[in-house]
């Protein structure tokens, strides 16, 4: 069974933010982005670049053939080299910790489920246990082994709530990712009509941990206004033809595709 036939860019694009504080609330994974020496992939000065490589990701270890995750995984490992803590660094980090990798594979998984169930609404049993093993695919597509990750979705649920204790998110990387909520890297004239939509919808998308540890006001009222919005999307998105509901993960990875062939950097 294939439960991932397709994926619903919109729930990329809308949670993506949410997603990325969540990442980040590991200390070693936040400073890890804040401290980051790869030029390249900075989001605050290739906003472009750093997208297109996070929804090649998704679309790749999702969608992808084992042999395109194992070129993208090597692609990604290359920019990862630079990616450790120096002497100054607060907390220790190095991109290729397994535990900090698993880490962002299960946020990537939980988000994805969130979406998915948002915007299609509940799973059955066996649904969700056939998401599950394909969304294993976000974590190993890394360097976590499949040894590694939770055997079903039971122990995946022991593993979240037990990572919920190592939630710390600083002053640091507050600020980084309020500015990354708030659409720093845009120029003016897109940034500030859409950077209120953007906290809103982040907040909307965040745990409730994850807007402590961000400082980010959350009211009955407001939930009730994003589950309202949610499924305006959603009844939307059902009526979209399946090329136009996965973009851009789908443009994304024919992308990829495209740079294999004729031997273009993928990251």
């Amino acid at each position: 069974m294939r439960e991932m036939k397709e994926l619903d860019g919109v729930g990329a694009i809308l949670a993506g933010t949410a997603n990325v504080v969540m990442q980040l609330s590991r200390p070693g994974v936040g400073y890890g982005v804040v401290e980051s020496r790869v030029e390249s992939g900075q989001l605050m000065r290739h906003p472009m670049k750093r997208s297109r490589t996070t929804f090649t990701y998704l679309a790749v270890a999702l969608l992808g053939s084992d042999k395109e995750r194992e070129v993208f995984r090597s692609a990604v490992d290359r920019a990862h080299v630079e990616v450790r803590s120096g002497p100054e660094s607060p907390v220790p980090y190095n991109a290729f910790d397994p535990e900090l990798q698993k880490w962002v594979g299960a946020c990537l998984y939980y988000g994805a489920v969130d979406v998915r169930t948002r915007l299609r609404g509940p799973m059955t049993d066996d649904e969700a246990d056939g998401f599950y093993r394909e969304g294993s695919r976000l974590a190993t597509t890394l360097q976590v082994r499949p040894e590694d990750w939770p055997a079903d979705r039971a122990g995946f649920e022991r593993y979240w709530e037990e990572s919920l204790s190592a939630v710390s998110i600083d002053a640091a990387v507050r600020d980084y990712l309020y500015r990354v909520i708030r659409l720093a890297f845009l120029p003016g004239p897109l940034r500030h009509p859409a950077a209120g939509l953007s906290q809103f919808l982040t907040t909307g998308f965040l745990p409730p941990v994850f807007r402590e540890q961000m400082g980010l006001p959350w009211s009955d009222a407001d939930q009730r206004r994003f589950d309202s919005l949610i499924r305006v999307v959603a009844a939307m998105n059902r009526l979209l033809p399946p090329p136009i509901r996965s973009f851009p993960l789908n443009a994304c990875l024919w992308d990829m595709r495209l740079r294999v062939r004729f031997r273009r950097p993928l990251v």
